[in-house]
């Protein structure tokens, strides 16, 4: 017989890493079908945009280091960073900024770090924040939900703005945005944050169109879904609990503390946890495996960290949503997380 020798861990699990990336696109698809009702079909666009693009710069890059391109291609690895960061920018953003953020994330924040399981930070979320940073005024483009528009905008129309930044009829982004009242509307974060910083209460600033009963028109069930794409996940086993768990805790502590204390500058609870990327942060990214904590102490604190730092930001920083940055900023300290919460040796500190 053929002694085999190999190091721990031995209890190996049999889930294919490519099945486990597909699942996780899956469980995405709530969430997009809600983000096409509500902001039109321009996102399938950007995805099938951003599908293109992760495909060329992974080839592209596993042929300059003399590697196979389809094994690298079919573990999925890249197909979901490129939807994470299609459903995380505007629908109708210019074609070049999705595929400015895809080529970040996989040549710079996957591979030159090695590749899969060797980089330091979430690539989807750094793209995103390269892209917030360097093109801010494509990157907040929002359009309010479809029935605020004054114009609808049919596919051709979506189509023709990605790419020529103007419709078939000569309309601009900046005018399709125009909503109900006439003005360019912003995301329901943006709103809160600029009428507080105004001198306006919470409660005046949700008087907008933008806003439904509890949280923006639209985003609210698009974090639903994303929400029932993440227990479909937890269900599956494909994820832990700990780090979803601990952000969404960790948000909707702060934000209720928040709201007791100052009820007139800070949103309540709902409000945070169904607006902008919480969801989707919370269950796809904050959970990305190679970037997060590897223990379960150290999940806990990860998530909760995330979840406290995303409320400051929203709260005091200088962007309305803060999600990427959250999950970036803790990618840097999760080393420092894991060593103080590995678990105790066996043994160690016992009877001798």
């Amino acid at each position: 017989m053929k002694l085999t020798m190999a190091s721990s861990p031995h209890n190996h699990s049999h889930k294919a890493l490519n099945k486990l990336m597909m699942t996780v696109i899956a469980a995405c698809v709530p969430g997009i079908i809600a983000q096409c009702y509500f902001f039109g079909s321009a996102v399938l666009i950007q995805i099938l945009i951003a599908l293109i693009s992760v495909s060329a710069f992974e080839a592209a890059i596993m042929k300059i280091r003399n590697k196979a391109i389809w094994p690298s291609l079919s573990d999925g690895s890249a197909w979901l960073t490129g939807v994470l960061l299609a459903i995380s920018i505007p629908p109708l953003a210019p074609w070049w900024v999705i595929v400015i953020g895809c080529l970040f994330a996989i040549v710079i924040v996957k591979q030159l770090y090695g590749g899969l399981g060797f980089n330091l930070f979430n690539p989807a979320m750094a793209g995103y924040v390269l892209l917030l940073i360097s093109f801010p005024v494509q990157m907040t483009a929002w359009s309010p939900v479809s029935e605020l528009l004054v114009t609808p905008v049919s596919f051709i129309d979506q189509l023709a703005l990605i790419f020529t930044q103007t419709t078939t009829s000569g309309l601009t982004l900046e005018q399709v945005r125009a909503g109900i009242d006439g003005v360019t509307m912003a995301t329901p974060l943006d709103t809160v944050k600029t009428a507080v910083s105004q001198g306006y209460t919470v409660t005046e600033a949700m008087q907008s169109a933008v806003f439904a009963d509890y949280a923006g028109k639209g985003w609210m069930w698009v974090n639903l879904a994303y929400l029932a794409g993440g227990l479909f996940l937890l269900w599956r086993s494909i994820i832990n609990w700990h780090i979803p768990v601990a952000f969404i805790f960790a948000l909707a502590f702060c934000s209720a503390v928040g709201y007791i204390i100052a009820p007139g500058s800070h949103a309540g609870l709902i409000f945070h946890l169904l607006s902008g990327a919480t969801m989707l942060g919370a269950f796809f990214i904050a959970t990305d495996p190679v970037s997060a904590c590897t223990t379960d102490r150290g999940r806990l604190i990860f998530g909760a960290a995330i979840g406290v730092l995303v409320y400051i930001i929203r709260t005091y920083g200088g962007y309305p949503d803060a999600v990427a940055f959250s999950v970036l900023l803790m990618n840097m300290a999760v080393p420092l997380i894991d060593h103080y919460s590995r678990p105790r040796t066996f043994g160690h500190g016992g009877a001798q």
